[in-house]
């Protein structure tokens, strides 16, 4: 079961039905996959991609939140963990991946920051994992200083679907010591 998480302005919440045709919206947005595959989704891929989260939850017992805005109860993206059996060197499979995205009005205002501190602690008290990782590209500026500002610190490049990434890894608390 999707657990729920609160910041001073978010709600982060489990995906529910109601929220497709939004979260369907964001995932067409040039500016919110232009370094997430560079592609918009068509409707059908993001039905899958939605339908994808609930299974996350249920096969490993964490997934993405949706990001709720709590004054206007808004959709405006997305955050989590998740393990996508990448193929990829090296590989990042087993560790808690983490992610976000945020529909356009709502990009370059701290969300994705406070969202993700949010997600991180969750983490960390529910012993997901000692180390978490991510994928950025080394052209998206924002994500790689969201990431910063997290903890995370860059530890291989790669490439993944014929586009150069940064990955990047953040020890948990307890885990800081370690090498």
């Amino acid at each position: 079961m999707t657990p729920t998480l609160t910041t001073p302005r978010l709600l982060l919440r489990p995906h529910r039905m109601e929220d497709f045709e939004a979260y369907a919206a964001m995932w067409a947005e040039p500016a919110v996959v232009r370094f997430i595959g560079g592609q918009p989704l068509s409707r059908e891929a993001a039905w899958v991609r939605f339908l994808r989260q609930a299974g996350l939850w249920h096969h490993l017992g964490f997934g993405f939140f949706v990001i709720e805005d709590r004054a206007s109860g808004a959709l405006l993206g997305e955050a989590g963990f998740h393990d996508m059996k990448r193929t990829l060197e090296p590989s990042i499979e087993g560790t808690m991946e983490a992610g976000w995205a945020l529909r356009t009005e709502a990009q370059g205002k701290g969300l994705a920051e406070e969202a993700m501190r949010a997600v991180l602690a969750w983490g960390e008290a529910h012993g997901r994992g000692a180390r978490f990782t991510c994928m950025i590209e080394p052209d998206h500026a924002a994500s790689l200083h969201v990431a910063g500002k997290l903890g995370f610190t860059r530890f291989a490049q790669g490439v993944y679907g014929g586009r150069p990434v940064v990955l990047l890894e953040r020890r948990a608390a307890a885990d800081a010591s370690a090498p």
